[in-house]
């Protein structure tokens, strides 16, 4: 718990790939200068002007709506590379009446075998396709379940 602080100082300070800058400076208009540079003289505290300071941060001020501008258009575009990333690598899986699946073994609640048991049941027959990834699925012996099985409990199985 004591090194929490410690943890959100390194996370606030660190400049973030969606957003191009710190958080700390998107919140506070400026750029956090750590506490290892407040005891000894580095570039950035050695150059502050205590007659000047006041016009420069009158000036990140004006420029603050626009590095947060800056912010947002960054963010939405990680966003969109983020969503091009999944949209590329995910399959749309769909089954019709007459097609066999294997459910999921914990989505049933029937069976606990643990960690080492088996995973999926089935193989179970598509009997009717109820839209938005609800299906209505009959077991080998040709009895109906009693239930809808949502698409995410389902993989398609190559008899």
């Amino acid at each position: 718990v004591e090194e929490l602080s410690h943890v959100l100082w390194a996370h606030r300070t660190t400049v973030k790939v969606s957003t191009g800058d710190t958080p700390f400076s998107l919140v506070y208009e400026t750029e956090a200068v750590i506490p290892a540079e407040i005891g000894m003289p580095t570039i950035r505290t050695a150059e502050v002007n205590v007659t000047t300071n006041g016009d420069k941060r009158r000036i990140d001020l004006d420029l603050l709506e626009e590095r947060r501008e800056r912010a947002a258009i960054c963010e939405a575009k990680a966003k969109s590379k983020m969503k091009g990333y999944y949209d590329a690598k995910v399959r749309g899986v769909s089954f019709r009446p007459g097609d066999f699946v294997y459910r999921v073994n914990g989505a049933s609640h029937t069976e606990d075998a643990g960690k080492l048991g088996p995973k999926w049941e089935g193989p179970y027959e598509v009997t009717e396709a109820l839209g938005n990834g609800a299906y209505k699925l009959r077991d080998m012996d040709g009895r109906e379940l009693p239930r809808t099985w949502n698409i995410c409990n389902l993989k398609r199985c190559y008899l």
